[in-house]
């Protein structure tokens, strides 16, 4: 079954800002659940769903704040992406109003290419989408 993201939004029925407990109950139980502290003394909760997706929940009372997705089904504007190379994936975004764009090559050797506006971000290796993060 294809996941379909949702700019600024989250993917089918989950939706960012959401608790964790609404969202397992939307995708079911986690694979791995990961508690983190970062720099801010904030903890992030972490649920890993296997070769689907990772889902962040920030602060003290968590709500949903971004996913990593690397489900090879995960959908775009009704086109599934991972089948994309770097230019296709580009002009789908300028198709749907998303123009300005940030390309980095990271130190572990992906490339980033950044819709700041839709707070979305691609990676990608030897030009196969690797993962899409998408946050609020």
């Amino acid at each position: 079954m294809a996941l379909d993201i949702h700019i600024r939004q989250g993917i089918d029925d989950v939706r960012f800002d959401m608790p964790i407990e609404q969202v397992v109950a939307i995708l079911g139980e986690a694979d791995e659940v990961e508690c983190i502290e970062n720099a801010a003394d904030e903890p992030t909760t972490v649920l890993h769903y296997a070769d689907k997706m990772t889902l962040f929940f920030e602060n003290d009372n968590p709500t949903l704040s971004c996913i990593d997705i690397t489900d090879e089904e995960a959908r775009l504007f009704g086109k599934e992406i991972f089948d994309c190379t770097e230019k296709e994936l580009v002009q789908l975004m300028i198709d749907n109003n998303y123009f300005e764009q940030d390309v980095d090559n990271e130190e572990w050797g992906e490339r980033r290419v950044t819709f700041n506006e839709g707070n979305i971000d691609f990676y990608f290796e030897d030009d196969e989408l690797m993962s899409v993060i998408i946050g609020k």
